[in-house]
This record gives C-alpha cells, structure tokens and sequence, in this order.
C-alpha cells in the first residue's frame, strides 16, 4: 500500500509546479519577439522588413511615385497614445525619404516599448530598406513624457511597376517588464560572488 502524501509535502509540490510555469511562461514571452523575426523570415508572412541599416544611392527614378501609407498600432496591453505624423506620404522610388511617428506615455510610470513592422503587400517588404528607424531600438519614455520617433527609408527603384501602394505598419508593444526582468538579471551577475569576485 503506497504512504499518503501528506499535505505539506502537497503544497510543496504545487509551489513548485507553479514557479516552473511562472518560469516557462517567462521564457516565452521574452523569446516571442525573436521567435515571431525568424518565423517571418522563413515564411516571408506578414510583410516583414528585413532590408536594414545604411543604403548606397542608386539614383531616384522620377517617372513614377509610389504611396506609403502609415499606420500606427498599439497592442491590447499597450496604454500609450501612438500615430504616425504624417500618415500618407509619396516618395520617388530611390529617394531618401524622413518620417516620424509621434509616441506619448500618458500612465504615472515609465515604461519601455518596442515597435515591431510589418508590410503589405507583403511582396512590397524586400523593396523597402529602412536606413534609421526607431524599431530598432527599445523606446523607453517616462510617466507623461513624449516623443517624435523618427524613420528613414528608401523605396528600391526595381519595386514592381503595379504596386503604387505600401502600407508600412508599426504595432507597438509594452515590454517593461521584460526590461526590467533583464536589468535586475545583469544587476544580479555583476555583483561580487562569495569570492569576492564578479560574476561576468
């Protein structure tokens, strides 16, 4: 006949099945960002960007102009007030072109978010090359505070002829408590070990 678990030894099972979710379910949501950047590369879903950082000048072609429509998203947990300041603007393909989006945190904390692209049609995604954009960097703003989130992109001049039209969204995200998480994480290894010695 097998012993009965005692009820201590119950709660202490619970206990530590929870901080083993708690800790996956932590592990996801920190990988979920990279995980949804690989996914987009392989299956091309979604229109995501992946032409980024400086871009040599190839000329502008001024027989045509090509719209791109701006949008600005907030994710469902995301309080903060987010739009782009100009919300259509018409480019030469090859031409360097500046925009912004405008972001204010209206909450009495401060707060770090991340903007994550997308494109549509997303054929257009391998035609648009992001020389500066702000989603390349976590945006942290304090409690009230505001700020213009500038964007710098080239539209390639071998854009297929029917597209007239690229919708560049941008949806945002809280990631404060990721943040935070890998602060005290960094904080934690810096400090001295029994030994005297640092961690890193």
């Amino acid at each position: 006949m097998k012993p009965v678990k005692s009820a201590q030894q119950k709660n202490r099972s619970i206990v530590r099945t929870l901080i083993l979710s708690s800790v996956l379910m932590f592990g996801f949501g920190f990988a979920l960002v990279p995980l949804y950047d690989v996914f987009c590369r392989i299956t091309g879903l979604n229109g995501k960007v992946v032409n980024t950082g400086p871009n040599a000048p190839t000329g502008s072609d001024k027989s045509r102009t090509v719209r791109i429509q701006m949008i600005a998203v907030n994710n469902d947990s995301m309080p903060w007030e987010f739009r782009a300041l100009s919300p259509m603007v018409t480019v030469y393909p090859g031409e360097s072109k500046q925009a912004a989006y405008l972001a204010h945190n209206p909450t009495a904390v401060k707060m770090v978010a991340q903007a994550i692209p997308s494109v549509s049609p997303s054929e257009a995604a391998q035609y648009l090359h992001k020389v500066n954009c702000f989603c390349f960097d976590r945006q942290p703003l304090e409690s009230l505070e505001s700020r213009e989130m500038p964007l710098v992109f080239v539209i390639d001049p071998d854009l297929p002829d029917y597209i007239s039209t690229i919708t560049l969204s941008y949806t945002l995200f809280d990631i404060t408590s990721t943040q935070t998480a890998e602060s005290d994480l960094l904080s934690k290894s810096a400090q001295p070990n029994s030994t005297g010695r640092n961690t890193l």
